[in-house]
């Protein structure tokens, strides 16, 4: 009885680890980001890199605060990352963002040649998918839709409170 109780905790331990190493936990603290952003009113993109399940680097958009038009979520992890690693190439790293990055965000993905992007939604008025041609490093995993309806409702709230409108 003893060896079965303790080969079920096992198991719970093990179902532990892989929830705190599982996209979605990843994703989570994306969001977290980008409500910190909203909070802030910038609009609500969140950015989360991974390096060895490790996170490395947090960021949020503050294009408002920094008076900077390139402060998106994206290019400070871009940045924080590749401080943290003392490298310019991200080719061992995920990047979990909230909305789909912008041409610009993209380009400089593509010149870190990361390795894996996760996209919660889908930017389909400056995403770089709009652009076509293919925008991301040749050997950049891409994948969208992860917890897209979070960032959904976050971006459609922010835009409402802009807006005046909270219907």
């Amino acid at each position: 009885m003893g060896s079965d109780r303790k080969r079920n905790d096992d198991q719970y331990k093990d179902q532990i680890m892989l929830s705190i190493h599982s996209d979605e936990h990843y994703m989570k603290q994306a969001l977290l980001e980008a409500n910190k952003a909203f909070e802030e009113g910038e609009i609500p993109v969140g950015a989360i890199m991974i390096c060895q399940n490790r996170i490395i680097a947090r960021a949020h958009n503050q294009v408002e605060k920094l008076n900077d038009v390139t402060a998106h979520a994206e290019m400070l992890a871009i940045t924080a990352a590749q401080n943290y690693l003392g490298s310019k190439y991200l080719d061992e790293c995920t990047l979990y963002v909230t909305l789909e990055p912008c041409i610009m965000c993209a380009g400089a993905l593509f010149w870190s040649q990361i390795k894996k992007v996760i996209i919660g939604a889908r930017d389909e008025m400056r995403g770089f998918s709009r652009a076509g041609a293919p925008v991301l490093h040749p050997k950049t995993e891409v994948s969208f839709g992860l917890m897209e309806n979070d960032a959904e409702i976050l971006i459609r709230n922010f835009f409402k409170k802009m807006r005046g409108n909270n219907n």
